[in-house]
């Protein structure tokens, strides 16, 4: 039996599980199924709960825990390759110093925007900004980007302003993966090097699917300003529209209570998301930030659902227009509208656009299509640190 690699995986994780989350215990799973070891190292935001201030700052610019423990770790199970995913704030960049100390590979998932937007979404006041692209964050102190407080932004673009200073994400990580072109290329703008990137997208395993007839709109999600929540209410409250289902829970809420045409589910499971999928005409997807790669795209996609998304960033990469799905202009509620209604009046040709989406998903989706992906990723890293 031909050797399998050992992966050493590193999140830090968020206080409510959200899609980085979901990916990581993915790609855990997916890997183990293959047969590889996979040792884990974990820290969880739920920390900062009984944490002073200054110490998660200091842990935000420098963690000494984070060095020892990755080190003795290391030194323990000797990975053959590190696969990081978030070390916000918690873990910090310190860890790939001390990886590199020993002489291992690190791969690095971007799952967002933070090495160069403090808000990492590159959004303020409802739309795009990308002022401090390529440029040190000061003006997101000025505006309070992270969290809406000036200390905690100057923490973070402090933490920024060390790492670029002493080259950690330009030398101290063997390769990053973007979830897209789009993606890879704000992240070059931004300064990472392009030679190191490399495209993989996200994944869901096959989902179950059914034959039931399609009818409706179905919106998964966090219900929040990002995701255009205002935005879908807005169409929803000034056209007469089919009617929707919303999947998720969050702050916006309240702007879709009493909505006519809209049944609030709450938060599902997959098997009760993917059973939704299976029975509705088009997952809307109004989001108003460069989303890096909803799940929700995919998980539609496996179920043969088409995608009505807005046009910006990856998504319009991500939903061929009048082939898996339809685009409408961000941010606004009455294109929105428009392409709902155009779908409800021609059931034929949304149903021919979700055969499209599932022969995409067969095709680049898979999991065994992203295993095969990021073994690669893998082994091009352990040979870059060998060369």
């Amino acid at each position: 039996m031909s050797y399998k690699i050992r992966i050493l995986i590193v999140h830090n994780s968020y206080q409510s599980h959200g899609g980085e989350d979901s990916v990581v215990d993915s790609e855990i799973k997916l890997l183990q199924s293959h047969g590889h070891e996979v040792v884990t190292y974990f820290r969880s935001n739920n920390e900062i709960l009984n944490a002073d201030k200054f110490s998660v700052a200091r842990q935000t610019l420098w963690s000494v825990k984070t060095v020892d423990d990755i080190s003795k770790l290391i030194i323990s199970v000797r990975p053959d390759v590190v696969h990081v995913h978030n070390t916000f704030p918690l873990i910090s960049p310190s860890l790939y110093w001390a990886i590199d100390s020993l002489k291992i590979p690190v791969v690095q998932t971007l799952h967002n925007f933070r090495l160069s937007c403090l808000s990492a979404l590159y959004l303020r006041d409802s739309a795009v900004c990308e002022d401090c692209v390529g440029t040190l964050p000061w003006r997101g102190v000025l505006r309070k980007c992270y969290r809406n407080s000036t200390a905690a932004s100057v923490v973070l673009t402090g933490m920024l302003a060390l790492h670029r200073k002493i080259g950690t994400f330009q030398n101290k990580v063997t390769k990053y993966i973007a979830l897209n072109d789009f993606c890879r290329n704000k992240f070059i703008e931004g300064g990472l090097p392009g030679n190191k990137i490399t495209v993989k997208p996200n994944f869901i395993d096959e989902p179950t699917l059914s034959n039931c007839s399609r009818s409706g709109f179905l919106f998964v999600g966090r219900l929040s300003l990002e995701k255009g929540i205002s935005v879908l209410a807005k169409a929803l409250t000034s056209f007469r529209l089919p009617l929707i289902r919303i999947a998720g829970d969050g702050p916006l809420r309240s702007e879709l209570d009493g909505v006519s045409g809209v049944t609030l589910l709450g938060l599902l499971d997959s098997g009760r998301v993917h059973a939704e999928m299976n029975a509705a005409m088009a997952l809307i997807v109004p989001s108003i930030w460069y989303e890096n790669f909803p799940r929700t795209i995919v998980e539609a996609y496996a179920c043969g659902l088409p995608v009505i998304a807005s046009r910006i960033g990856a998504l319009e990469e991500l939903v061929i227009d009048g082939v898996t799905g339809l685009l409408f202009e961000p941010n606004n509620p009455s294109d929105l509208a428009e392409k709902m209604r155009w779908a409800s009046e021609h059931p034929e040709e949304m149903a021919r656009m979700g055969l499209e989406a599932r022969q995409v998903y067969l095709r680049d989706l898979t999991a065994e299509k992203n295993y095969s992906k990021l073994i690669d990723i893998y082994n091009s890293a352990i040979g870059d640190m060998g060369a």
